[in-house]
């Protein structure tokens, strides 16, 4: 089955089928021109002699002419000759069995011919050899040719011969034919098939070539051995398997180009498939999924689902076959999405997403409606204060001195309040600028954030807050400022048990890997509401809306962090759940500098 399969098979059976057929026609055909060619030759032959004998007779005495008659005939081949009517001579052979009887010589309608119309007569006539063999008929060739003796008109010679001779003949020339034949077709058989491999060795070596190609080998060439159609044929699988790599070359980097061109970009992009199956994302669409997650219970997420929002736009754009635009808000950050069909010719295989961070622009147009409230906030409080005690003192409602004493105090405190204000806001400005210094140190982590928290140690004790510390367990060393990171720390850890209720906790946590330090700060407090996460890091933010003064600061302390962290090339987040707690993360990287 498998040689019938391959081209070998296929070219050598096909050869041997045909070579094999003109062998059978033509083996036909010689049988039968042998066949005839013998009949034809032994008439000739016996027509011949009969002829001869019959001369004989006429030109010679009966006994010499009977003589010489015998002499020309083979043991094989009968003779009658007949005078007249009741004389006769049958040749003296050994073979005596074989002798047709008189009458049947005379009374033979075809056979008297020879003595009326005086003509020669041939005739094939089936003859019993035995009488008690009337089943066992032979064919003989009868030859019938008038005489003329001197004394008699009506003579003939009939010479006659079994035709088992020329047919052991026709055997011999069968046996030979088919011999003949038989070699034929088993060196047909061995030449067809050398022929046959000698022209599949190049298309197997194609085939292997082939295969090599499929598994990506594209330098893969076939020696080319030949010049006619196989020739061409394998010059025109190394131009394919050139051009292949070409054009493989030329996919691989537009792939990397495309990558590269996606991983830049500053928008989130989602690729879909058909049945929604997320296919592609870049880094934003990373960070974008990633917050969603968290918001579904991290533990609970399915890392292959996508927001509900954005999978309801992307069946409308398969549905309707048009670009798709919406909004959701996901931690507290505003993001706008636009879907678009993919088309495969005519067919849609797929969405393109587009995801864009707006959080910025809304921040910007917030802080633009709610700066100057903010500062004249800031500032309204503490100078209507300084106004009213400074007016009492001038006015001499305050009684005695310790009074006095006390809206003095209240005016200097508040003072020192606005001084704070301004100072961080230069600072601030000052940071915003690009004009902040580092004073870079190589710092041993463990002692540096056992230090910070031991100050807080105090202040969580008197909240009934529980202050913990999570740190690596091996000592080690990184490179940053300590004054500033303190300056950071102290807001981070100040802000979390500020607004952590009794019997909270605060936890500071650190841990170091090949990107840099993380610091986690993590409380157990009342949280951020979502729509506020987009703004801790703004000036003037507040959690406390209705900034009650001894717990709320002046709402620059987290903008200075970030500030502080960004000249670090750091980044630092939040995440939070409203009653829930919030955790800041911090990661400093290895080349700050």
């Amino acid at each position: 089955m498998m040689l019938w399969r391959s081209v070998v098979g296929k070219l050598w059976i096909t050869t041997l089928l045909l070579v094999s057929f003109v062998l059978f026609i033509l083996t036909i055909m010689l049988l039968e021109f042998f066949e005839n060619y013998h009949i034809n030759e032994t008439e000739k032959g016996l027509t011949d002699t009969a002829q001869k004998i019959a001369r004989i007779l006429e030109e010679h005495e009966k006994e010499i002419g009977l003589e010489i008659a015998w002499e020309l005939v083979d043991d094989f081949t009968k003779i009658v000759i007949i005078h007249k009517e009741n004389e006769y001579n049958y040749s003296p052979n050994k073979n005596q069995s074989f002798q047709l009887p008189l009458s049947y010589l005379t009374e033979d309608k075809d056979l008297q011919k020879v003595f009326t119309e005086k003509k020669t007569v041939q005739k094939i006539s089936p003859f019993s050899i035995k009488e008690e063999m009337d089943n066992d008929k032979t064919k003989i060739l009868i030859i019938g040719v008038p005489l003329k003796e001197t004394d008699n008109e009506n003579g003939a010679v009939f010479i006659y011969q079994s035709l088992e001779v020329m047919q052991e003949t026709t055997r011999t020339t069968t046996k030979f034919i088919f011999l003949a034949a038989g070699v034929a077709i088993i060196l047909t058989t061995i030449f067809a098939f050398f022929l046959s491999t000698r022209i599949t060795a190049p298309l197997r070596k194609m085939r292997e070539a082939a295969f090599e190609v499929a598994r990506g080998k594209f330098d893969t060439k076939i020696p080319l051995t030949s010049h006619d159609e196989i020739g061409e044929l394998a010059i025109a699988f190394n131009q394919m398997g050139k051009q292949l790599k070409f054009n493989m070359n030329a996919l691989s980097q537009e792939k990397e180009q495309f990558a590269s061109i996606l991983s830049g970009m500053a928008d989130g992009v989602i690729t879909f498939n058909r049945d929604g199956t997320i296919l592609i994302t870049n880094p934003p669409a990373d960070r974008f999924l990633h917050n969603w997650y968290y918001e579904q219970e991290e533990g609970n997420a399915d890392t292959a689902a996508v927001p509900s929002k954005v999978m309801e736009l992307f069946q409308q754009a398969v549905n309707t076959e048009k670009e798709q635009v919406g909004e959701i808000s996901i931690q507290g950050r505003f993001w706008v999405m636009i879907v678009s069909p993919l088309y495969n010719n005519k067919y849609i295989r797929g969405a393109v997403a587009v995801i864009r961070d707006m959080t910025e622009e809304r921040q910007l147009d917030k802080l633009r409606q709610d700066f100057i409230a903010n500062v004249s906030h800031e500032l309204r409080t503490p100078i209507s204060m300084m106004q009213g005690y400074s007016e009492a003192i001038v006015d001499d409602i305050a009684g005695t001195d310790d009074e006095k004493k006390e809206m003095a105090r209240v005016i200097y405190d508040e003072s020192l309040r606005m001084g704070r204000l301004v100072n961080e806001l230069l600072d601030l400005a000052r940071m915003e600028a690009g004009h902040i210094q580092l004073t870079i140190e190589e710092i041993e982590v463990h002692s540096y954030f056992q230090k910070i928290i031991r100050k807080f140690q105090g202040l969580a004790k008197d909240k009934g807050i529980m202050l913990e510390q999570e740190l690596e367990g091996t000592e080690a060393w990184f490179k940053f400022d300590p004054d500033r990171l303190d300056q950071v720390l102290t807001n981070l850890i100040d802000n979390a048990i500020r607004h952590t209720p009794e019997n909270g906790f605060v936890k500071v946590s650190e841990q170091m890997d090949e990107r840099g330090l993380i610091i986690e700060v993590k409380d157990s407090g009342s949280g951020i509401p979502e729509e506020d996460l987009p703004f801790v890091f703004e000036r003037f933010y507040k959690a406390d809306k209705a900034r009650t003064r001894g717990r709320s600061g002046t709402g620059l302390g987290l903008a200075i962090a970030k500030n502080i962290v960004n000249a670090h090339k750091g980044q630092i987040t939040v995440q939070s759940k409203l009653g829930q707690g919030t955790t800041f993360s911090i990661l400093i990287p290895r080349k700050n500098e």
